[in-house]
């Protein structure tokens, strides 16, 4: 594998830099206040040709693969934005995925060429209360009515429900279906009439949602791909989030605040740097991160040979890189002392009082896009040939 930077990415390394540049903390901060995602962001990012990166050209994209994908992803994380920007590039295009591979024409037309702009937004309705993250145990109902489908059935921790226009639903379609199969994937507008929206919000100052449908008609022309293959469709947009909603950029930031904590504070008049438990730990940490990289890049690799999302390559890499995040923010929180318990902004707080929240914020990591335990599943199952455990 070729590590070195690709000069020819220059020009959009800068181009994205340039417009996080518009956003300061300030923005930011107030976009985690409103449990909301950055509206003016996305759309900055739309009017400057980026947040479309991998629409094709034909329907206003730049018809880029993974690698301009994850480049992009980087950089907005590098920049600051961190999950928000992220999870809104992540949502905004990425998510529609699934029509850029399997939607009709009509879909295509409709939705892509929003997207490219950054002037759609989209939720994703997978779990329910009874099913996990096991996709194949949904139980959301629908039924044929005349030439649509009407959808009965609640989804759990959607987290941008509540400002989303549109939302994806996987929905079971054929009862008597293995659990595999008889699924089928809708795109439904979240005004519609049936639909309630209840606030969840989490320990990591995150609103999520419950979602309910009551008798929620949908029209065929809003079916993505073919009747009863709705599962294949979520599983392969599952492995692109797991990549891409989980970028090592703010890993690699939180590291380096640990690095120049340790490098430059004292304890008991001697030198952080100087304890060997603490040495030994942060070079662990290092380490660590340095095997998440490349295991990101592994992953971009194996997308760039064409096709689905590779899918043990995606869970390698959250698996690894949500748990390493979670090892470091307990670090954080350690090495840092009580002041580490100060939340974000506070004067004089360690690491500019990044441990607390992330300390929160990183069990999360470790349970969205597919837990941990699942991910495990799959690299056992699929990469190692071992038998199933459930």
């Amino acid at each position: 594998m070729d590590f070195t930077e690709d000069p020819d990415h220059d020009a959009l390394r800068a181009g994205i830099r340039a417009v996080c540049a518009d956003f300061d903390d300030g923005y930011w901060s107030a976009c985690d206040g409103d449990h909301r995602f950055p509206w003016e962001f996305t759309r900055a990012m739309g009017d400057a040709g980026w947040i479309g990166l991998t629409i094709p050209e034909e329907l206003g994209g730049g018809g880029c693969g993974i690698t301009e994908a994850a480049l992009l992803m980087r950089e907005v994380a590098a920049s600051g934005a961190a999950m928000n920007g992220c999870s809104a590039i992540h949502l905004t295009v990425f998510g529609l995925e699934p029509v850029v591979r399997f939607g009709n024409d009509r879909l295509r037309r409709t939705f892509l060429p929003r997207a490219a702009t950054g002037d759609l937004h989209v939720a994703f309705g997978v779990t329910e209360p009874t099913a996990g993250t096991d996709t194949s145990k949904v139980a959301t109902r629908a039924v044929r009515d005349g030439d649509g489908w009407r959808l009965n059935g609640q989804k759990t921790w959607t987290t941008s429900a509540h400002f989303a226009e549109w939302y994806w639903v996987g929905a079971r379609t054929d009862p008597d279906a293995p659990k595999h199969s008889g699924i089928t994937l809708f795109l439904v507008p979240l005004d519609h009439p049936g639909i309630t929206i209840n606030g969840i919000w989490t320990m990591g100052d995150e609103r999520t949602n419950d979602v309910f449908f009551d008798d929620v008609w949908v029209s065929d022309d809003y079916v993505v791909g073919d009747v009863n293959r709705g599962f294949q469709y979520i599983s392969e947009a599952l492995d692109l989030e797991r990549f891409t909603m989980f970028t090592f950029s703010p890993i690699q930031q939180r590291l380096e605040l640990l690095c120049e904590h340790v490098a430059t504070e004292t304890r008991d008049g001697e030198p952080l740097r100087a304890d060997p438990v603490i040495r030994r730990q942060v070079a662990h940490l290092v380490t660590e991160a340095e095997v998440a990289r490349v295991l990101g890049l592994r992953f971009v690799a194996a997308s760039m040979k064409g096709g689905a999302p590779p899918t043990t390559e995606a869970s390698e890499y959250k698996l690894f890189a949500t748990e390493l995040s979670k090892r470091l923010a307990d670090a954080s929180m350690d090495v840092g002392g009580p002041g580490s318990q100060l939340r974000v902004r506070t004067d004089d707080a360690p690491m500019k009082g990044r441990a607390e929240s992330t300390y929160r914020y990183t069990v999360i990591d470790t349970i969205g896009g597919g837990t941990s335990e699942v991910q495990k599943n799959i690299i056992s199952r699929r990469k190692l040939g071992l038998p199933k455990n459930f």
